[in-house]
């Protein structure tokens, strides 16, 4: 198990450095562990995300001396996208340094394996678009935070998308597609939200399921695909099986058009790889890519004063910045929390009130020069995903990545009823009384 310690005030000295940093001591604080993998078949896209969430908690430390000057001490445990591994890092980081205030599994399995453990040490779990969409009923969930949307609300989004290009939700009757996915928790995890979509709308679809340990080896499942012509390709794909699945797509003459990859299958370690062949195919997005915006005078700042984390000239992609919106989640829930319990370091349980009542309108998100990077969100006690989860589709031109839509709204009218149903589900079989937001 490898663990590294950063004091993300000399963030550029420590990385790589094992133990920590700084002349603060732990209590006077702000503890931030990171579950992430940089190593392994997961690791091309793991990377970026950890950078830009250690990049964003430096600039924070470096420009402000830390959230309302409140230094952050953040800290990476290596994973490598195994769930025994990370919980056995939420195990080790949980009580260090006067004890963590959120975590970041990075991973559904992960996130699944925490959330009893998470909620009884009374310390939060952010999935951001990621792990188990019914934890966004936070009567049920109050320590797991799955915002700015959830994989159900994304599959709905994505299918109003297709239903769009084809002249209405009337022409997908009679439609079979494709899903491609991990054989994973998170590769799952859409399946039942699929299963309704089909039968309201009366397409039909193949699952190809693609095995962790031989996620490059894809071929049958693309001539398969080539078999059965399917409309569209829906991808619920993480890490070598991306460009894997791109390659072989484009091997057997798939239009790359049709091809449409979920939030964490349209990264540049997805296309990049692939080369030309890639060109065309589209994924959703949450979050903007590249780096015309206004926080990157500060990015920028960090990288020039030899405290970033990474390398200056791989920053501004998808993941990256994915990251990047993360670390401002994570800052300004704390924020909030100060303002209710005083600007000192929060304990998680304080954490939990400041991400349950974040509310980030367009015009707070301009003032962090965040303007197109990331979404409005507005957390509630009983709506840990949202108001308004929605997607953009971006497309790959060779180059980088365009955006080919507007904000498309998800179905939450359908969503959300079944977000309470496996709530309730999983309620009655904790034994746990759900609490009460009114």
């Amino acid at each position: 198990m490898s663990i590294r310690s950063l004091t993300l005030a000399l963030a550029g000295a420590a990385i790589g450095l094992a133990g920590l940093a700084g002349a603060a001591s732990a209590a006077d604080q702000i503890y931030i562990p990171n579950l992430v993998y940089k190593t392994g078949p997961y690791g091309p896209s793991g990377t970026p995300v950890a950078h830009g969430v250690a990049d964003y908690l430096a600039m924070i430390n470096m420009r402000d001396g830390g959230v309302n000057g409140v230094p952050i001490l953040y800290e990476e445990c290596e994973t490598g996208y195994k769930t025994d591994r990370g919980v056995e890092c939420y195990d080790r980081v949980k009580n260090q340094n006067g004890g963590a205030v959120v975590i970041n599994p990075w991973s559904t399995g992960i996130t699944y394996a925490l959330i009893e453990k998470a909620t009884a040490d009374k310390i939060p779990i952010l999935s951001l678009g990621y792990g188990r969409t019914s934890a966004a009923d936070g009567r049920v969930f109050p320590y797991v935070f799955n915002f700015p949307s959830t994989y159900w609300n994304q599959a709905t989004a994505i299918f109003k998308y297709i239903a769009d290009q084809e002249g209405g939700f009337d022409k997908l009757k009679g439609k079979n597609f494709g899903f491609v996915y991990l054989d994973h928790p998170y590769g799952k995890e859409p399946i039942p939200t699929l299963d309704i979509l089909a039968e309201k709308y009366g397409f039909t679809y193949d699952k190809y399921p693609v095995p962790p340990a031989s996620m490059t080896e894809q071929k049958s499942i693309w001539l398969q695909i080539r078999r059965s012509k399917p409309a569209y390709v829906i991808m619920w794909g993480w890490g070598a099986m991306n460009a894997t699945a791109i390659t072989e797509a484009s091997n057997v003459k798939y239009p790359m058009d049709h091809f449409i990859g979920n939030w964490w299958a349209a990264a540049e370690p997805d296309v990049v790889p692939v080369g030309e062949a890639a060109k065309g195919y589209k994924g959703a997005t949450f979050n903007g890519v590249g780096t015309d915006f206004a926080v990157y005078k500060d990015i920028n700042a960090l990288y020039d004063a030899g405290k970033g984390t990474w390398s200056k000239d791989q920053i501004g992609g998808v993941l990256y910045s994915r990251g990047l919106v993360t670390g401002a989640y994570m800052v300004e829930a704390i924020k909030v929390a100060q303002a209710k319990f005083g600007n000192r370091a929060i304990t998680g349980e304080e954490m939990q009130y400041g991400l349950e009542n974040l509310d980030l309108d367009a015009a707070k998100i301009a003032k962090l020069g965040l303007t197109g990077l990331m979404p409005p969100v507005k957390v509630t006690c009983d709506n840990h995903e949202g108001q308004n989860p929605a997607i953009l589709i971006q497309q790959w031109n060779g180059k980088a990545w365009e955006i080919k839509s507007d904000w498309i709204a998800a179905d939450t009218a359908l969503v959300r009823p079944l977000i309470e149903q496996d709530a309730a589900q999983y309620a009655k079989e904790n034994n746990i009384t759900p609490r009460s937001c009114s």
